[in-house]
C-alpha cells in the first residue's frame, strides 16, 4: 500500500468518524485563601464534627474551575449527543490529600458532592475517610448541581460570586423545558435559568484538571515535566443521587471519553445506593425503570455497585449480574443491616451554624423510632475501595457477593429480624440488634434506618458470658477479612470494641 492510498484511506475515515478533541483543561483559581470568615463550606474543620486534617497528614484546598461544557441527550443506550454546545460554566472543587508527596498513594477518589440536601455533602469521605488516610488515597469533591451552588452563594456571596451554571438555552427555546411533553418535568430543586446537565462535562474536566501538568494541579506536587506524573489512577465515586449520576455517566458519557483521549477518563467506578437512574438533562424526564440505562454496560473498566438495606428493593429492577468479560467488568454488592442516609454524612457536613448561614435547615439526626442506624456503613464501601483499587492495579478481580435473599418481593429475615445474604458483618452474624433500613419521620428518615437492641435474657442466652461473645466476633472478623468483606484495619478496630463492649 503506498503512502498516497494510506494518506486517501485516513482523509475518508476522518470524514466518517470524525476527530473529537481531546478532553480540555479547565481554568482554574486557587487555592482560594481561607481566614476565620472565610472558608470553604463544608471545610474539614468547619463540620458538625470538626476534623484536624493536619494532624492525619493532610492538607485541604479549594478551587474555582471554569471551562465550557455541553448539554446532551441521551434517548437510548449508547453515547450521548450534543444538545447544546458550550455553555460556561464556574463551579467549585475541594481537594484533601497527603501533605507529604511521598505519602501520596497516587489514587484519587473524584466525588460529584452529593446535593440531595440542597447542599453540598461529602459522603465519600465521610464514610471511608479512614481508608484514604490508611492507604494515601487523595480526595477530590466536586460542586454537582446548581441548588448547591445556590446554597454556596448564600453562605458566603463574596467567596462564590463566580460560580455559574447558567442555562446555554434561552427560556423561549423549546428545549428549554417548554414543550408541552415537558410540562411539570423539572423537580422542585431545579430553574430553567440553570442547567444540571453541565455536570458531564464539569465531571469530565475535572479529571482531566488532576491528570495535566497545569501548575495549578495541587496532585502534581510541583513535579519537574520530565518526571513521572504522581497521579496513578481516577476511580469515579458517588453516593445516593451521585451513584445515580455515575450511572448515566459511565454508560453515557463515558464512551465519549474514551473516543476523545483514546482511554477512559476514570480508571475505575464506585457507584454507592442508585436508588433511581438520573436524566441525561433536566428536561429529559425520568428514565422509566427496567430501561436498560438502568444498568451500567461496557464499560471496560471495573465497577462496583453498592446498596444498603435501605435501598436494594427500591431499585432491584437494577439489579445486575457480575461480569468478567473484557467489556464489562461488574459486580453488585448490597449490605446486610446498612442504612442508605447514615449519621456520618451530617457529622462529616458542614456545621449547623454554616448551614443556617447558607438558609438552610438542619437535617435531624434522629426519627421517630430514635437516632438514625449507626450501623457502619463504612466497613462495606472500604472493602469495596480496596478490591476496586486491587482490580485495577493489580488485575485481582473483586469478589463475588450473593444478594440479599428475596422471595416473592419481600426480603428473607433470620430469626433476630436481619437480612439474610448480602455482603456480611458481625453486626448481623454476631448480632446484638435487629437493624433496619428504613424509619419514620422528617427529612431523609425513610432511608435513615434504626437498630433495636435484643433483650438481655436473649443475649445471655446467645453469649452465656463476654469472651464467647470476642471469640465470635473474632472469628467471624477473620473470615470476613480472608475473604475481602472487610479491610484487615477495620477488623481489628471491630475486634478490639467487642472487647469493649458490654455483651451480654
Amino acid at each position: 500500500m503506498t503512502n498516497r492510498t494510506i494518506a486517501a484511506l485516513a482523509a475518508l475515515v476522518s470524514l466518517v468518524f470524525p476527530a473529537i478533541a481531546a478532553t480540555p483543561v479547565p481554568a482554574v483559581r486557587g487555592p482560594l485563601p481561607v481566614t476565620a470568615i472565610s472558608y470553604p463550606f463544608g471545610a474539614a474543620d468547619h463540620t458538625m464534627k470538626p476534623e484536624d486534617l493536619k494532624a492525619e497528614g493532610y492538607i485541604e484546598e479549594e478551587f474555582l474551575i471554569s471551562g465550557t461544557a455541553n448539554v446532551y441527550d441521551w434517548a437510548k443506550l449508547g453515547p450521548a449527543t450534543v444538545r447544546a454546545a458550550n455553555a460556561p460554566y464556574t463551579t467549585r472543587v475541594l481537594v484533601r490529600r497527603p501533605i507529604n508527596r511521598a505519602k501520596f498513594s497516587g489514587i484519587v477518589a473524584v466525588e460529584m458532592l452529593n446535593p440531595s440536601n440542597r447542599f453540598d455533602l461529602n459522603i465519600g469521605w465521610a464514610l471511608s475517610h479512614k481508608e484514604f488516610v490508611r492507604n494515601g488515597d487523595a480526595w477530590v469533591g466536586i460542586t454537582a448541581k446548581p441548588i448547591a451552588v445556590a446554597a454556596l452563594k448564600a453562605f458566603n456571596p463574596e467567596r462564590y460570586k463566580e460560580l455559574s451554571w447558567a442555562n446555554p438555552v434561552p427560556l423561549s427555546d423549546p428545549r428549554n423545558c417548554a414543550l408541552a411533553a415537558n410540562a411539570g418535568v423539572l423537580a422542585n430543586d431545579t430553574e430553567r435559568t440553570t442547567e444540571n446537565g453541565l455536570v458531564w462535562d464539569i465531571n469530565t474536566q475535572t479529571g482531566a484538571w488532576l491528570k495535566s501538568r497545569d501548575k495549578s494541579n495541587p496532585l502534581l506536587y510541583g513535579a519537574s515535566p520530565s518526571a513521572a506524573h504522581p497521579v496513578l489512577h481516577l476511580y469515579a465515586w458517588g453516593f445516593s443521587q451521585t451513584g445515580g449520576f455515575l450511572a448515566t455517566y459511565a454508560n453515557a458519557i463515558h464512551p465519549l471519553d474514551v473516543q476523545a483521549n483514546g482511554k477512559p477518563m476514570f480508571d475505575a467506578y464506585l457507584i454507592g445506593t442508585p436508588v433511581i437512574a438520573t436524566p441525561i438533562n433536566q428536561c429529559a424526564g425520568p428514565i422509566p425503570q427496567g430501561d436498560p440505562r438502568w444498568l451500567v454496560h461496557n464499560t471496560g473498566v471495573p465497577v462496583i455497585r453498592v446498596m444498603t438495606t435501605s435501598d436494594y428493593l427500591l431499585a432491584i429492577k437494577a439489579r445486575q449480574p457480575d461480569s468478567d468479560t473484557a467489556t464489562e467488568k461488574f459486580r453488585n454488592y448490597e449490605l446486610a443491616g446498612a442504612a442508605h442516609a447514615t449519621p456520618d454524612e451530617l457529622y462529616f457536613g458542614a456545621a449547623p451554624a454554616d448551614l443556617i448561614k447558607a438558609g438552610l435547615a438542619v437535617p435531624p439526626m434522629s426519627c421517630q423510632e430514635g437516632p438514625r442506624s449507626r450501623f457502619p456503613s463504612s466497613l462495606g464501601f472500604n472493602a469495596a475501595w480496596h478490591a476496586l483499587d486491587e482490580w485495577v492495579r493489580k488485575g485481582i478481580p473483586a469478589p463475588h457477593a450473593e444478594p440479599v435473599h428475596v422471595e416473592n418481593g419481600k426480603p428473607v429475615l433470620d430469626e433476630f429480624g436481619n437480612l439474610t445474604g448480602g455482603v456480611r458483618s458481625p453486626f448481623v452474624d454476631v448480632p446484638t440488634a435487629t437493624w433496619t433500613g428504613s424509619s419514620t419521620g422528617a427529612s431523609f428518615c425513610f432511608i435513615a434506618g434504626h437498630e433495636t437492641p435484643l433483650d438481655p435474657a436473649r443475649l445471655n442466652k446467645l453469649y452465656p458470658d463476654h469472651k464467647t461473645y470476642e471469640r465470635q466476633v473474632a472469628a467471624d472478623v477473620a473470615k470476613l477479612v480472608k475473604d475481602r468483606w472487610i479491610v484487615k484495619a477495620d477488623g481489628d478496630e471491630l475486634i478490639a470494641e467487642a472487647k469493649k463492649a458490654s455483651v451480654p
